[in-house]
C-alpha cells in the first residue's frame, strides 16, 4: 500500500539500543529529527514510539504483539532491526498494522564468523581454561592437551551468509565442511557436503556450528539425541571428541540438555554466544570447565558496528523517501 508521510524535515526517528555515530549523523544529514532513548518494557507498552515515523532497534528492544498495538496508529511505520535476527519483533502483528519491518544482514557476516572460529579454537584448544589456571598461578601444562581442527569434519546447521564464511575461513584450517539446510537447493551448497537431515549431519561430525534462525521449528533443536549421533572419533582417526559452537540465535541449543552432556562426557565442550535467557549470569553451564561463554558479542566489532549503523541508516531512508527498502523482511 503507498504509505502518506509528511515532508521529510518532519520526519522523526528514535534510535533504542544505540547506533554508530556516523549512523545517526547519516540520519540527520537527511533532514531527519533523531532521538536516542532508551525506552523501559512499560514506556514502550505505553506507546513511547507512536510519535516515531521510525524506530531502528537491536535485540534488546522487544516489539511483541502487545508492544506493536501499544505503537500502532500513530506515525510509526518502520521498524529496523540493527542486526540480521527479527525474532524479537512480531512480524504477523506488524503486517496488519501496515508497518514495514527491515534488518541490516550483511554487515556483521565478518565479525560473527569470526568469532565463530575463535569459540572453535577456544574450545578445542582449551584456552579460557589454561587462563584460569593461569590466573590462579597453577602451571596446567600438562593437563589441557587439546586437538587440532585440521582434518576434522565440521557440521553447520544452517548454510546462509554466516555459515559459508564460516566455511571459507575452516576450509582454510583443513577442516571438511558438511551442512544441513533444508531451505537451499543442492546446486548452492557449491563444495560443500550436504545433508539431507540433520540426524545424518551430527553422525559424521564431531564439530558443529549452528547458524539458523530461532523459530518454533527450530527451538531447543540441539540436545542429547543429537549428540548422541557425535561420532567423538575425527575424520583423520584422532580421539578428538565432540564440540558444538553456537553464535547464532539463545534457545536453538537446549541448555539443560547441553549441560548434562558436558558432565557425562558426551559432549567435550560447547562454546556459546547466545543464550536463552540474557544476561546469563545465573546460567549453570557457566560452571562447566569445558564451557567457553561470550556475553552475546560477536558482532561487537568496531568494523561491524560502523557497517551495521549505516546499513540500518540507509535502510530507513529509503523507506521515508517511499523507496522499496533492500532489506525488507515483510510483504508491506
Amino acid at each position: 500500500m503507498m504509505l502518506v508521510l509528511p515532508c521529510n524535515n518532519m520526519y522523526r526517528v528514535v534510535v533504542t539500543d544505540g547506533l554508530a555515530a556516523v549512523a545517526i549523523d547519516k540520519l540527520k544529514s537527511e533532514g531527519y529529527s533523531v532521538d536516542e532513548i532508551s525506552f523501559t518494557r512499560d514506556e514502550i507498552l505505553d506507546g513511547a514510539l507512536r510519535k516515531y515515523h521510525a524506530v531502528i532497534i537491536r535485540s534488546a528492544t522487544i516489539l511483541d504483539k502487545n508492544a506493536i498495538i501499544a505503537n500502532s496508529g500513530g506515525n510509526l511505520k518502520f521498524i529496523c532491526r540493527a542486526g540480521v535476527g527479527v525474532d524479537n519483533i512480531d512480524i504477523r502483528v506488524a503486517n496488519k498494522f501496515d508497518i514495514m519491518v527491515m534488518n541490516a544482514p550483511s554487515s556483521t557476516t565478518q565479525s560473527v564468523a569470526e568469532l565463530t572460529v575463535g569459540h572453535l579454537i577456544s574450545c578445542v584448544r582449551r584456552i579460557p581454561e589454561a587462563d584460569r589456571n593461569l590466573r590462579k598461578k597453577i602451571w596446567a601444562k600438562k593437563n589441557l592437551r587439546g586437538s587440532e581442527l585440521n582434518g576434522k569434519n565440521l557440521g553447520l546447521v544452517g548454510y546462509g551468509r554466516i555459515a559459508r564464511k564460516v566455511a571459507k575461513i575452516a576450509e582454510a584450517f583443513g577442516m571438511i565442511v558438511h551442512a544441513y539446510d533444508p531451505y537451499l537447493s543442492h546446486d548452492l551448497f557449491g563444495n560443500t557436503i550436504s545433508y539431507t537431515s540433520i540426524e545424518k549431519l551430527f553422525s559424521n561430525c564431531t564439530h558443529i556450528s549452528i547458524h539458523c534462525n530461532l523459530s518454533q521449528e527450530t527451538k531447543n533443536l540441539i540436545g542429547e539425541d543429537l549428540i548422541n549421533l557425535m561420532p567423538k572419533t575425527g575424520a583423520d582417526g584422532s580421539n578428538c571428541g565432540n564440540h558444538i559452537v553456537n553464535l547464532s540465535r539463545g534457545g536453538i541449543v537446549n541448555e539443560k540438555e547441553l549441560l548434562v552432556c558436558l558432565n557425562n562426557g558426551k559432549l567435550t565442550s560447547l562454546g556459546l554466544d547466545v543464550f536463552e535467557l540474557e544476561p546469563a549470569l545465573k546460567n549453570d553451564l557457566i560452571n562447566c570447565e569445558n564451557f567457553v561463554g561470550t556475553p552475546h558479542i560477536a558482532a561487537s566489532t568496531l568494523e561491524a558496528q560502523i557497517r551495521v549503523g549505516l546499513e540500518s541508516a540507509t535502510q530507513i531512508i529509503m523507506a521515508l523517501d517511499g523507496e522499496l527498502p533492500t532489506n525488507l523482511i515483510n510483504g508491506v
